[in-house]
């Protein structure tokens, strides 16, 4: 309850146990929390890989590992954003992809699939993403009660 623009979700890579966050003393790579964030510095917790868009509600995540989608989708970061319910205006309610380098540092994050979301009308709200033994993906939608399967083609 920072505000409609703060914080922002986040993406995280843990390696090994043990690694801290931050939450609820720091949010994304350095929003200090006003109620439990005293003392604390936000350069004490593990950055995010990638801060995602503000209150989107990243849902299921999911490597790429299929062969049906063109070699740059390859172990690539594919994230259900469930969508926003407390911003004034809505964001979210799409599937997005972040992707890594080869060192797998984050280098872009934008949609994979969005349109669940018109205006302020959402439609739909993908929840998880499955990569199918032939490539495809199917996204689960609790907000229309469907599964799409999402095919390749040239």
């Amino acid at each position: 309850m920072l505000g409609d623009d703060i914080p922002p979700c986040e993406l995280n890579k843990a390696p090994r146990t043990g690694m801290h966050f931050g939450y609820p003393y720091c949010h994304g790579d350095d929003i200090l929390d006003p109620e439990f964030g005293e003392g604390r510095q936000c350069s004490d917790f593990v950055r995010p890989v990638q801060n995602l868009g503000p209150h989107v509600a990243p849902l299921g995540v999911k490597f790429y590992t299929g062969d049906q989608f063109p070699a740059e989708y390859k172990n690539q970061v594919l994230i259900a954003e469930h969508g926003s319910w407390n911003r004034t205006n809505k964001i979210g309610y799409r599937v997005t992809m972040v992707t890594l380098n080869e060192d797998g540092e984050a280098t872009s994050y934008a949609p994979f699939i969005d349109g669940w979301l018109q205006g302020e009308e959402a439609w739909g709200r993908p929840v998880d993403v499955l990569v199918m033994p032939d490539g495809a993906l199917l996204v689960s939608d609790d907000g229309a009660g469907v599964i799409y399967r999402v095919t390749y083609e040239d």
